[in-house]
């Protein structure tokens, strides 16, 4: 039983480091779509990932979710928020990375976890340990540090981590698998996309159909793009623990940094070199604030006591 264990956390683990490696790695992939816009790339998107995990889910046959779905309208609503902020999300993030912010698109998933907690203060009432309090001041004061070397505020870092943090909160309330929750998305996403890329072809500016069948086929990859990392996300998150998945999410800006830097050769003056390390300083006090938080509860669970009669006391008590 402990190899089965063993081996089913050893899955997860790679599944993970693959999610992760994939979403870090994506800033490789959006560049090949030009002479495709940012706006045709986004729409493309959101058509083929529909197609694909519809797909999918028609070999799974999984698909008792959509009508409970379909009888709660407040959780459709949240979907349509969730897929109206995850377009915001993707839109700016292929931009970013045609536009040679790469580096900066990576700032946004770093503060990601702050903007999380941020969000978590303000809209649950939630409170914060000290030392949770202590890396979100220090969050912020890199955002004054990275606006002074940018000349202006990180835009494209605070909205990236503002809609991610969104998404994760919505899609939260709203508790479909990753898979279900995508083919929900891009379904309330498929019409105006659909829309968006027959009115380009109408004004001759669609480059799906003109620049040949390798740039169609890359264009439909992006449902794969999108959808593949989810399902191994999927695949891990039932294997390994919450606390590791936490550790492996920094892979994919770690990964998008160092493409900005070694790949597309981003400049890296001395005050966003500053800026990043305070957000890296916050991220190291949230994780091992996390890590001992999570030691402390496993102590806490293996000292209760195992009779009947004390667990339906302490049941009570709580």
């Amino acid at each position: 039983m402990a190899g089965t264990s063993k081996g089913e956390h050893r899955i997860g683990l790679l599944n993970g480091i693959a999610a992760y490696g994939m979403w870090g790695l994506v800033p490789l992939f959006w560049p090949l779509l030009k002479p495709a816009g940012a706006m045709e790339i986004l729409a493309h998107r959101m058509v083929w990932s529909l197609v694909f995990v519809a797909v999918a889910l028609l070999v799974v046959r999984r698909w008792a979710w959509a009508g409970e779905l379909l009888r709660q309208p407040r959780r459709l609503g949240l979907i349509a928020v969730a897929a109206a902020v995850i377009t915001v999300n993707w839109g700016v993030y292929i931009w970013a990375v045609n536009s040679g912010h790469v580096v900066e698109a990576s700032l946004g998933y770093f503060i990601n976890p702050l903007m999380t907690i941020a969000l978590g203060v303000l809209l649950l009432k939630e409170r914060l340990r000290p030392v949770q309090w202590a890396a979100v001041g220090v969050g912020f004061a890199a955002v004054i540090v990275l606006t002074v070397g940018y000349g202006q505020p990180p835009w494209i870092s605070l909205c990236l981590a503002v809609s991610f943090a969104t998404y994760g909160l919505v899609k939260k309330k709203v508790g479909l698998g990753g898979v279900e929750s995508l083919a929900a998305e891009t379904a309330i996403q498929f019409l105006p996309a659909l829309a968006y890329l027959i009115w380009l072809s109408t004004h001759d500016d669609l480059t799906f159909a003109t620049e040949g069948p390798g740039h169609a086929a890359l264009l439909a990859s992006t449902g794969i793009v999108t959808a593949l990392p989810l399902v191994c996300f999927g695949a891990a998150a039932i294997r390994v623990p919450l606390s590791t998945l936490g550790l492996l999410q920094y892979l994919a800006p770690v990964f998008q940094f160092l493409l900005g830097i070694l790949y597309f050769h981003e400049a890296m003056p001395p005050e966003r070199w500053a800026g990043f390390a305070l957000v890296w300083l916050a991220l190291i006090l949230l994780t091992a604030d996390a890590m001992r938080s999570a030691h402390r509860a496993r102590v806490v669970a293996m000292s209760r006591p195992t009779d009947p009669a004390a667990a339906a006391v302490d049941a009570v008590d709580v």
